[in-house]
């Protein structure tokens, strides 16, 4: 009876630790999809800035980079 108590004791342990490695794996992904969703959102605002730092700053800037052929 020992025993089995001791063997029921260790395998509910077992479950319950295989189970925490789990819901921690999960949790790691969940964690790295997140990351990475906010690194590709702050790539595109800073290529967003560094194109509005290029902009033309009025329209006689706008008309003499076309005139130059550089817009």
């Amino acid at each position: 009876m020992r025993a089995a108590l001791r063997y029921g004791a260790i395998a509910l342990a077992v479950l319950l630790f295989l189970l925490s490695l789990r819901r921690s794996g999960e949790r790691a992904g969940r964690l790295a999809e997140r990351l990475e969703t906010t690194e590709k959102a702050n790539d595109v605002q800073r290529r967003m800035l560094e194109a509005a730092a290029r902009r033309p700053r009025d329209h006689h800037e706008l008309a003499d980079r076309l005139r130059d052929g550089e817009f």
